[in-house]
């Protein structure tokens, strides 16, 4: 038996920190599809095409150490415009929703076109100074020297095209919980993603072991 969460949201607004937190506590699987962009992006950067980089993606590929980084996250947006690329990685990420024991899939379009019937829906958001302030703060521990201007234009860069593209854009599903993360800290974020959760959660499922 199957139970799929869909998490989307934009860059930075917290919806990757809550789906590993939402997964760790109900026990499911969980998939960062922005990986799967990153990973088609970071091959683009050496050379290969990204249709055939999508085509080839596996598993092995979606190492997180090397595809943190905001070079591979520009690339990750652009070819995350191109529908061929969305198209090749569809099947994979379809499948991964329907593991028996549940999953957890986060990305721009789970609950508007990979996983449209999933059980829950949420859409993560936050302002933009948050999320460059969230992000800038990540990048420098990281070692990387940017400014904080330079991730807020790259934030708001990168709102505008996965909200303005064609295919697939940012958007919340019509049945999406809308979760704004904007005055939270992480622990009330997972807390109320939780909450929304364990409402729409079957009886036979069961429930987070601190509850």
């Amino acid at each position: 038996m199957s139970f799929t969460i869909a998490i989307d949201g934009p860059a930075a607004s917290g919806k990757g920190t809550i789906s590993r937190a939402v997964a760790r506590a109900f026990g499911f699987e969980h998939l960062d599809t922005g990986l799967l962009y990153r990973a088609v992006g970071r091959r683009l950067l050496d050379g290969v095409e990204p249709l055939e980089a999508a085509q080839t993606l596996t598993v092995d590929a979606l190492d997180e150490s090397v595809l943190r980084t905001p070079e591979v996250a520009e690339a990750a947006s652009k070819v995350a415009a191109i529908p061929e690329v969305r198209a090749a990685l569809l099947d994979f990420q379809r499948a991964f929703a329907q593991r028996a024991g549940g999953a957890v899939l986060d990305g721009r379009d789970i609950g508007t076109v990979i996983c449209p019937e999933a059980h829950v829906k949420l859409f993560v958001i936050a302002s933009a100074k948050v999320r460059a302030e969230r992000r800038h703060k990540e990048l420098r521990a990281a070692g990387h020297d940017v400014s904080l201007e330079e991730v807020l234009e790259d934030v708001r860069a990168r709102d505008a095209r996965d909200m303005g593209r064609a295919d697939a854009p940012l958007r919340p599903a019509e049945d999406a919980e809308t979760l704004d993360t904007t005055a939270m800290d992480i622990a009330e974020a997972v807390a109320r993603a939780v909450a929304l959760v364990e409402a729409r959660l079957p009886a036979e499922w069961p429930r987070p072991a601190s509850q």
